[in-house]
């Protein structure tokens, strides 16, 4: 049964619900979706079936809008002739999740690979917001590679506290130093970060959200400035309606995930983080996307294509301003016009509106040169991150829009050594062991320390864990000063204005040279090579393995034993080992249950 707006080819829906081959198992599939008023009519009619993949939830109050968007999603995938179906995604919420939601990102992918390949869906509404929802997301759908469009629900209203921007995240890091120093009390700490929350939406800085968000609308796979409306914007519901429509339509065009994730996309995406001062977390999630839709990413990607780039966006944490004014700046799209024409983008790339990336950004020139910058004249030159690699790891990046003049003078340069410094190492086991031990003052911990951090990386905490941005110990910060360098193999808030050097790979847990890294010892870091080493000979670090790696927490649940035994390292995107095998296999419809 089909009608004039239906697409002349067989929907994979049909196989489960209009198949005369096997009128039996039709009968199955429709029996029970009766018993909530659907007709038959319907999912007899030929007409696409979109899933409303729905991250929104009391768990995850980050995306939590979407339980209200999906209206508007709805109504969309209606009037342009589809029917939607909504279901829950595994809830991922970056903030209150223990011991991290890095976890639950791959176990959301399996479980959303799942749902798009067994059920009877031509399309999906990948809702997106909190930090891993969005590449969990997208590498399911590259996955089974049915058409699927990424609908982000947006950041919080600007935060203010006490006449100041109050940022997602930044706000938390800076009242923590304050706090440490004596300068402020514990109430005014909370008061600080709760005013930095003021409506409904993800993080209002450029942290992991914002940019994973934006790097969807940078891959093509959202409608073009989707990515920084403002939750609580009207805009946002009419791109929740124009989504669902786009939905219906990319189905008719039979337009996949595969026919937009290509390498050139994804060096897209490289360079629009640098312009943004985008997360690190960005480097792991978009190596697993990659991954997952078979576009082969190296690691030095970041350093060949990516470093170079300036830094456009003046939004915390690497910039003054929060998201509703990047917003209505330009966002996104401003961004990308100015990276296209300084020629750094490929404006060939198609994307999920059915033009190519050129065309979406025609006229996307930005409102506001205070928050967008123009290309010729940035806030900062080679703001993307730096790839290090040495005798302590085979890969790691150094973000490098967020290095402080503060921290280049008493660091960088020394004359005769300029971008090279030498310190001594203080090595923490997990987080517990740094909480306890950095007021310590038998560490002896000054200006010239090296803070170092293992048993972070996805096998060791398991996961991988923000806790490479380590503050100074207290009598330090009473003293002014607000970093030092850190080094660790897990990762770092995407709202942190560290000058860290993190996602080492591979980390302590799998053998890699922080695990036989001593207190006292000496670390050379050359940004001019990208090299980081120990300053220990060879002899004594093959001594040192005799100790063996040290000990990281027991498995506390059965998906952490399986997630240890098969995760790759953040280099490689910390996939599931094997995972990567399986690409568009939607391509060759599940067996019949019965």
């Amino acid at each position: 049964m089909t009608d004039s707006h239906s697409p002349k080819r067989r929907l994979r829906s049909q196989d489960w619900f209009d198949n005369p081959d096997h009128i039996d198992m039709a009968a199955l599939y429709l029996e029970r979706f009766m018993n909530y008023g659907i007709t038959p009519e319907e999912l007899r009619s030929g007409k696409p079936i979109i899933g409303i993949a729905q991250s929104g939830s009391d768990l995850t109050p980050c995306n939590r809008v979407h339980v209200e968007l999906a209206k508007r999603v709805r109504d969309g995938i209606r009037d342009a002739g589809g029917i939607p179906i909504e279901f829950p995604t595994h809830p991922i919420f970056e903030n209150c999740k223990r011991p991290t939601a890095a976890l639950d990102r791959n176990l959301a992918y399996l479980g959303l690979v799942e749902i798009l390949y067994g059920y009877p869906l031509d399309g999906v509404v990948l809702t997106t917001g909190c930090d891993k929802t969005t590449p969990s997301a997208i590498m399911a759908a590259s996955t089974v590679d049915i058409p699927a469009i990424v609908l982000s629900g947006g950041p919080m209203l600007d935060g203010w506290h006490e006449g100041e921007l109050a940022g997602s995240g930044t706000v938390i890091w800076r009242m923590r130093r304050k706090y440490a120093a004596g300068e402020i009390d514990r109430e005014e700490f909370l008061q600080a970060a709760l005013d930095s929350a003021p409506s409904v939406g993800h993080c209002n800085t450029m942290g992991t959200a914002s940019t994973m968000n934006a790097l969807a609308e940078a891959l093509g796979l959202s409608l073009t400035g989707c990515g920084a409306i403002p939750a609580a914007y009207r805009e946002r519901g009419q791109m929740a309606y124009r989504t669902g429509r786009r939905a219906v339509e990319i189905v008719f065009e039979d337009l996949k995930p595969s026919d937009i994730l290509t390498r050139d996309a994804f060096l897209n995406a490289i360079r629009t983080n640098s312009a943004i001062g985008g997360s690190t977390n960005a480097q792991p999630h978009l190596a697993a996307m990659a991954k997952h839709a078979g576009v082969e990413l190296h690691p030095d990607d970041w350093q060949v294509y990516g470093f170079d780039i300036p830094l456009l966006a003046n939004v915390q944490p690497a910039g003054a301003y929060l998201g509703e004014r990047f917003h209505r700046a330009g966002g996104t799209p401003a961004i990308m016009w100015e990276l296209l024409q300084a020629g750094k983008l490929d404006g060939n790339c198609r994307t999920v509106t059915g033009r190519t990336m050129a065309e979406n950004l025609e006229g996307r020139e930005a409102r506001d040169r205070e928050v967008i910058t123009p290309f010729a004249a940035p806030l900062k030159e080679r703001a993307g991150f730096l790839v290090l690699k040495g005798n302590l790891f085979d890969f790691a990046i150094m973000k490098m829009s967020v290095v402080s003049e503060d921290f280049r003078r008493r660091y960088l340069q020394e004359p005769g050594h300029e971008g090279v410094f030498e310190g001594r190492a203080v090595v923490f086991d997990g987080s517990e062991d740094y909480h306890k031990r950095i007021n310590e003052p038998e560490l002896g911990i000054d200006e010239n320390t090296i803070l170092v951090i293992r048993g972070a990386g996805p096998i060791g905490w398991p996961g991988s864990a923000e806790v490479v941005n380590m503050q100074p110990p207290d009598h330090l910060l009473k003293r002014g000063i607000r970093s030092l360098p850190t080094i660790g193999d897990g990762r770092q808030s995407g709202t942190a204005d560290s000058p860290s050097i993190l996602n080492a790979s591979p980390e302590s847990a799998a053998g890699g040279g922080l695990a036989w890294l001593r207190t006292g010892d000496i670390i050379r870091i050359d940004f001019n090579h990208g090299r980081c080493d120990m300053l220990v000979e060879d002899a004594e670090i093959e001594r040192r393995k005799g100790d063996g790696i040290p000990p990281v927490p027991a498995d506390a649940t059965p998906w952490q034993q399986i997630y240890r035994r098969s995760v790759t390292q953040l280099s490689d995107g910390a996939v599931l080992e094997g995972s990567t095998e399986f690409r568009q296999i939607a391509k060759n419809p599940p067996r019949h249950n019965h």
